[in-house]
């Protein structure tokens, strides 16, 4: 009995083990690509740039009906149209409306409504400018 190898148990025993760590590895990257793949999703779900670009234009727009057109509805006649089109092309419903602009209070409140059935978005932003001469 003394002169028995044992050094087969050490090869199978490291093979076992060698065979659990790859397989731990294994489940730990499939979850990895899972986890990955869900937070891009959601990065892609929320419209920041869109949300970003129609303020833009609406800041654009106010400032543009401000100081060419005293008193114009340029912002009123393109509400639906804004509205239609953000419906159209991104499936998001859009709506906005402003306090009327006197040109001695210096400041008009500006209403967004963003709702892409994922986001919503709200915001009250006030436009501050010179009152008139």
């Amino acid at each position: 009995m003394e002169g028995l190898n044992r050094d087969g148990q050490w090869i199978i025993m490291m093979g076992f083990l060698v065979s659990l760590g790859i397989f731990f590895l294994a489940v730990v990257i499939s979850q990895s690509t899972l986890v990955g793949q869900t937070t891009a999703e959601g990065v892609l779900e929320f419209p920041k740039n869109d949300i970003q670009d129609l303020r833009h234009n609406l800041f654009r727009l106010e400032k543009y009906e401000r100081e060419r057109l005293p008193g114009g509805k340029v912002m009123e006649n393109i509400s639906t149209d804004i509205s239609t089109i953000s419906l159209y092309r991104k499936s998001a419903n859009v709506w906005y409306n402003y306090s009327p602009y006197y040109c001695n209070v210096g400041k008009r409140a500006m209403n967004l409504h963003y709702n892409n059935g994922v986001t919503v978005y709200n915001e009250t932003t006030y436009v501050y400018y010179p009152p008139c001469p």
